[in-house]
């Protein structure tokens, strides 16, 4: 049986999904959401914690609202 995702892990698979769309890097992800690019990293990992405010930060800055990025992804 396999393990659901959490939640933050899903948001940061479809975050790098997004940012990798738009062919952009980490680097440039985290200056247009005014963040630290290593933030960003550990937050596509779904090793952080986002909090509301750094989760609508990232979702503008690819163009997506909160809700999209918290949608399971398909295969």
């Amino acid at each position: 049986m396999r393990k659901k995702k959490s939640a933050r892990q899903i948001f940061g698979i479809n975050l790098r999904r997004h940012r990798e769309e738009l062919r952009i890097s980490q680097e440039d992800l985290a200056e247009k959401a005014d963040l630290h690019r290593t933030y960003i990293g550990s937050v596509e990992r779904g090793e952080r914690n986002v909090s509301i405010d750094n989760m609508e930060r990232l979702a503008a800055a690819v163009g997506r609202t909160i809700g999209e990025l918290l949608d399971e992804p398909t295969p």
